[in-house]
């Protein structure tokens, strides 16, 4: 399984971002896909994620300002990040999970600065 993320950049504080993953490869039955983050000196840490059948779930920092939405058709992930602040800054995975392995993609970095 290939994960192939893109979207990140340098915004300003309360801009957004949208970032895409799309997965290639072995895929046969897929329980979910999401993202993860990592800023610097902090551990990775579940931004969204979100299953086949469309449950979700975010940690609470972005609720209300991020969406994780999926088109199973292409097995694509997406994170619409609106109002986003300088905490958001850190590099974010793409995670695949399937038939209990994960997955995951190379990271794109997110910076939030004005």
């Amino acid at each position: 399984v290939q994960l192939q993320a893109s979207g990140g950049g340098l915004v300003q504080p309360g801009g957004s971002l949208r970032l895409s993953c799309a997965a290639s490869g072995s895929i046969f039955r897929i329980n979910r896909m999401g993202w993860y983050r990592q800023a610097p000196g902090k551990q990775r840490e579940l931004v969204a994620r979100i299953t086949t059948g469309g449950n979700t779930n975010y940690t609470d920092s972005v609720k209300g300002r991020f969406d994780i939405s999926r088109d199973n058709a292409k097995n694509t992930v997406y994170l619409q990040m609106n109002s986003l602040k300088p905490e958001d800054t850190a590099v974010y995975y793409c995670n695949l999970a399937q038939d209990g392995y994960d997955f995951w993609g190379q990271g794109t970095q997110v910076t939030v600065s004005s």
